[in-house]
């Protein structure tokens, strides 16, 4: 099963990130058209004459708060890296996002070109992509502003396998927004390629591991160790984020895209403080019997994840073990990577899959409302009616089961 997952999310991206990064060439129009293994032929086309072509930005957050970010480099020197045994430490790249005062601070960058660079070659994307452009995606967080007044909950999110944690900055920029702290967590070796201190760029040499038996449970397992580490770090007495003191240690979720989610519920099963967890379209590799009656939420692509298919099958057995509040949510129309950044900026590219006829407006609302609305109600206790069952605002969401 694991083999199997992990080809479906690479021809996934594939495509996705396809969409996200066509740009054009220099001299007048350009089309690019492709048929991403099976996925669909993706259509753009932008005027190279037109700036705002290629100006791609995320949404504004919806929330009163503005919105801080810091980044840290945290090392567990407790454990050896499980890809690279010769590795001293287990290394993990945060960004933190925080509740912030408006105004003040610096404008954020949304990823390195080099990383840029180093995804869209991964995943053989033309060579008309200018990873300069996509890099230079326009962010809403700031360095160094302000932090709001008051303690807020945490939330720790995990991206998918290979993909940066940069593919959920939309949603952690708008949770912040709100009134959450957000750390968005890179794990060593499992992106295509991340910046480290010391201009180290680690790729992924977990890629090949992971395809083998058991590879995936190893991946969860790790990163639920990963993400109980970023807690301690961010929570313990030896706090090591200069804001620590904004997080209310007593209110902590977690959640994240692919084996991301699939690492929440790991965590969670691990970790008591965790005291809810979301998946974003991760087959689970770890299903624990019981998570101590804390909620769970699932939201997938209705393809994958309507019970009795495919891996709905996986989503079946694992809800069977969740012992709290939960609910299952599929979206028609929509694909493995609308739940992150990717189909946002793909929509501003001017492109079409008709595999994937979600937009990226609406893949974005959707998925900030009802992610946004678990961590409220959860985490705060302010009951949240778009969780009780359908509504006619969202008619491509479809409760499976609660």
């Amino acid at each position: 099963m694991t083999v199997i997952r992990t080809s479906v999310q690479r021809r996934a991206l594939v495509a996705a990130v396809a969409l996200a990064a066509v740009l054009p060439v220099a001299g007048g129009s350009a089309a690019y058209a492709s048929g991403a293994d099976g996925t669909g032929t993706v259509r753009a086309r932008a005027a190279a004459s037109d700036p705002a072509a290629t100006a791609f930005h995320l949404p504004r957050p919806t929330g009163p708060f503005g919105v801080g970010r810091d980044t840290l480099h945290l090392v567990d020197k407790s454990r050896r890296d499980p890809w690279v045994p010769s590795a001293d430490a287990r290394e993990l790249m945060v960004s933190m996002y925080y509740p912030g005062r408006y105004g003040g601070g610096r404008p954020t960058s949304y990823t390195s070109e080099e990383e840029a660079r180093l995804m869209l070659e991964w995943w053989e994307v033309d060579k008309r992509i200018s990873a300069a452009a996509y890099s230079s995606t326009r962010t809403f967080a700031r360095a160094g502003a302000k932090p709001a007044q008051g303690r807020f909950p945490l939330i720790v999110l995990s991206p998918g396998f290979t993909a940066p944690r940069t593919t959920l900055t939309h949603l952690a920029e708008d949770l912040a927004s709100r009134g959450f702290v957000v750390a968005t967590v890179d794990h060593a070796y499992e992106s295509v390629g991340t910046a480290f201190p010391g201009g180290r760029m680690l790729t992924c040499r977990a890629c090949a591991p992971v395809e083998e038996p058991g590879g995936g449970e190893i991946a969860a397992e790790g990163r639920a160790k990963d993400l109980s580490f970023v807690i301690d770090r961010l929570t313990g007495r030896k706090a090591s984020w200069r804001l620590s003191r904004m997080i209310d240690p007593g209110r902590i979720g977690a959640g994240g895209h692919s084996i991301g989610g699939s690492a929440a519920l790991a965590t969670m099963a691990a970790d008591p403080r965790v005291r809810a967890g979301m998946n974003m379209d991760g087959h689970f590799h770890v299903r624990p019997e019981g998570i101590g009656g804390r909620p769970f939420l699932m939201l997938g692509t209705e393809v994958q994840h309507t019970p009795g298919v495919e891996d709905g099958k996986n989503w079946d057995e694992t809800w069977q073990g969740l012992d709290g509040w939960k609910r299952w949510l599929t979206v028609r129309g929509s694909g493995h990577f609308t739940f992150t950044d990717v189909p946002v900026v793909a929509g501003q590219a001017g492109v079409d899959d008709p595999e994937v006829p979600l937009s990226g407006e609406r893949s974005e609302r959707i998925t900030r409302a009802y992610i946004g609305a678990f961590f409220e109600q959860q985490l705060r206790g302010v009951p949240q009616p778009l969780l009780d069952g359908p509504t006619p605002q969202n008619p491509e969401v479809t409760f499976r089961r609660r």
